[in-house]
């Protein structure tokens, strides 16, 4: 699943006219590059949910077939926030677990390890496996201690969430369809549990959160290319 029913608040003015996902990054819609790196993982079933401008992105996505993919759209009438854009698309995830990315970050991991990772969870086991990554500059506090691959809130040296999680459906089975919900609880109790495993991630990652941003990783995939 993409999410990409954010408003986008930061990226005003862009975002006034334009869904954040759609915003141009070396050539092509941010949301593009994350469907090209799951094609080429193998990974052809999604589901995109949206809200602000969602008509922009059914109209410029489709049914994914021009990338090799299948998309299915959940739509939201306003934004439920993370777990409850998931937990209103669970019909349409399944029951077996499934990866979740952040439609507004940019990140060069390979999907294959997330879906490997999102074969070993289970309802009696893990509900989640988040990744990763060191602390950027605007974030240096970081969110989740990661400790022989075991995701934790307590002390130690802290890393920033990705954007990027594998999730058993049953971490959202609670929640009611259709409301607003934070995925941070969710993710706190499991760990409280000890049912959140992790892994880092130490290549390129950017949260694509602000203009300044977004042209860094303009400028970042346009030497990529010419290299």
């Amino acid at each position: 699943m993409i999410l990409a029913a954010g408003r986008g608040e930061r990226m005003r003015p862009l975002t006034d006219t334009c869904p954040k996902p759609l915003l141009p990054a070396g050539g092509k819609p941010l949301i593009v590059h994350h469907i090209e790196r799951l094609r080429a993982a193998g990974i052809t079933e999604l589901i995109i949910n949206h809200a602000h401008l969602g008509a922009q992105l059914e109209a410029a996505l489709g049914d994914g077939s021009t990338w090799g993919v299948h998309i299915a759209w959940s739509r939201e009438g306003e934004a439920l926030e993370t777990a409850g854009g998931i937990r209103l698309a669970l019909p349409l995830l399944g029951e077996a677990p499934f990866l979740v990315i952040n439609g507004d970050v940019y990140c060069d991991a390979d999907p294959a390890a997330l879906a490997a990772a999102a074969g070993r969870l289970a309802t009696d086991g893990d509900l989640a496996h988040l990744l990763l990554v060191p602390n950027p500059a605007h974030h240096p506090g970081g969110d989740f201690v990661l400790a022989d691959g075991r995701v934790h809130d307590g002390a130690g040296e802290r890393l920033t969430f990705s954007g990027l999680g594998a999730y058993h459906p049953a971490l959202f089975a609670e929640l009611p369809a259709g409301r607003p919900a934070k995925l941070a609880p969710l993710l706190r109790a499991a760990m409280a549990a000890g049912r959140v495993s992790g892994s880092l991630h130490e290549g390129y990652w950017l949260d694509v959160g602000t203009p300044a941003r977004l042209a860094e990783l303009d400028a970042h995939l346009g030497v990529q290319k010419s290299l």
